[in-house]
């Protein structure tokens, strides 16, 4: 089994309308989107949900008003300002250091595990689908993303898949890396822009520090040809395999709008430079 994950150091590049249209190419293949903080997989994809359970992933703190003695250390202590003079714990500051129980000389502070999303098993019309939506104001979004990945190996080895892909979060933090971990192929998917670029190599130098094969897959490269060479020379001087330059084109908002994948909408240049982009890909995995 293998498993492919798209990523994109910036937002916004582009990243899961080429994963979906990846998913469309795909042959007994399994999804899932570890974007918790903000999927949008589901938009293209148009999940029937199958099942959908409760994550349980971070702790709050509870004083127990009966042995609080209103010392106030915990307020003096507790640097995210989570607790009130009154001594209330408001849950939405909370980060369950643990500093608040560590402080009270009356050990009238303990935790309790909250909810902190929600995880969906789904059907959609490219096979079953595995995603999440991490609640307002939690902080576990490395752990729920492991939680995803965990329940799409267990699936895809239950339904005999023979690959798993991931379209993944923007960044370089804990939820992408939360993503990565265990992958055997990664796209980096980016764009002609100076941020862009930037976030490009530290999301390159993330998979080369975890050793996790990677290629790069340019998008709307027409808005900047500068920009686009500059990408291109820059694959050449660090050896790395370029998978597509993809154009600026109005059929990606058209496909969104239609809740497609480009490659739906028949033939198309986009949608060739997609297969072919593709079939790169499965050259790079031996499928």
């Amino acid at each position: 089994m293998k498993e492919i994950v798209v990523i994109s150091g910036k937002g916004g590049t582009g990243k899961t309308s080429i994963t979906a249209s990846f998913a469309s190419l795909a042959k007994n293949a399994i999804l899932a989107d570890c974007d918790v903080d903000a999927p949008d997989l589901h938009i293209i994809m148009t999940p029937k949900i199958l099942d959908q359970r409760p994550f349980h992933g971070s702790e709050l703190a509870i004083i127990d008003p009966d042995i609080c003695t209103s010392c106030g250390a915990c307020v003096e202590a507790c640097r995210f300002e989570a607790i009130s003079d009154e001594i209330e714990v408001d849950e939405y500051r909370c980060e369950g250091c643990g500093v608040c129980a560590l402080v009270c000389p009356s050990n009238a502070v303990k935790f309790e595990i909250k909810r902190s999303g929600t995880v969906f098993v789904s059907d959609t019309r490219f096979g079953p689908m595995v995603h999440a939506k991490l609640d307002p104001g939690e902080e576990v979004s490395g752990k729920l993303v492991s939680e995803v990945k965990k329940e799409v190996r267990d699936l895809a080895q239950k339904k005999g898949r023979e690959m798993i892909l991931i379209d993944g979060p923007p960044g370089v933090g804990c939820s992408v890396i939360a993503t990565i971990s265990g992958a055997d192929f990664i796209v980096v998917v980016t764009e002609p822009t100076i941020s862009a670029i930037a976030d490009m190599k530290r999301a390159l130098d993330l998979a080369d520090h975890f050793s996790i094969p990677s290629a790069l897959c340019i998008n709307k490269a027409g808005i900047n040809p500068a920009k686009t060479q500059e990408i291109r020379d820059y694959c050449d001087r660090r050896g790395l395999q370029l998978l597509a330059t993809l154009p600026y084109d109005h059929i990606i908002t058209r496909a969104m709008l239609e809740s497609k994948s480009v490659i739906e909408l028949g033939e198309s240049e986009m949608g060739s430079l997609i297969e072919d982009c593709w079939e790169k890909i499965q050259d790079r995995i031996g499928q």
